[in-house]
């Protein structure tokens, strides 16, 4: 779960590759809510994404949860920080998984970041017990993947009752 922690600079953030990456392009860097300012901005590029071959979407998610798992866990490393509330790659992640093979149109977006955030927030088992149990890199990673794979399942029923 992100920490509670001092603000980092923006400066900071805005000037190295890592923190800015890890920062979700400067969308972490908001003193209220930064996984929800993250989640939103993640459906930017989610917007190209969603135009990608299934096998292409895939190999990204696949690309993105590998490489956030370095990247999460170096800016951790170097803020000092086990889970800084601004790391927000990770709730990209977990959107772009959420809304992989989603119906068009906005109204999916929606729904998907609705239960995105109500699975990231609420954290159920098992996502608490990962996110205090694995730290680093992997644990900074592994419980917004599994709250967008639950966040998913909810977007695929409710897309199968429409």
């Amino acid at each position: 779960m992100g920490e509670k922690s001092a603000p980092i600079p923006a400066r900071t953030v805005l000037r190295d590759p890592v923190h800015f990456l890890a920062f979700g392009f400067g969308s972490g860097l908001g003193p209220k809510a930064p996984g929800t300012w993250g989640s939103l901005a993640a459906i930017v590029p989610y917007l190209w994404f969603q135009t990608f071959p299934m096998p292409a979407y895939l190999a990204m998610l696949v690309i993105s949860m590998v490489f956030g798992i370095w990247l999460c866990g170096d800016s951790a490393r170097r803020l000092g920080v086990h889970d800084h509330s601004g790391i927000v790659w990770d709730e990209f992640v977990g959107m772009w998984i959420t809304l992989f093979l989603a119906p068009p149109g906005w109204l999916w977006i929606v729904v998907g970041f609705a239960l995105f955030r109500l699975f990231d927030v609420l954290k159920p088992w098992p996502i608490r017990w990962l996110d205090r149990h694995i730290s680093g890199g992997l644990g900074i990673m592994l419980d917004d993947v599994l709250a967008g794979v639950i966040a998913w399942l909810g977007v695929q029923a409710l897309a199968q009752l429409v």
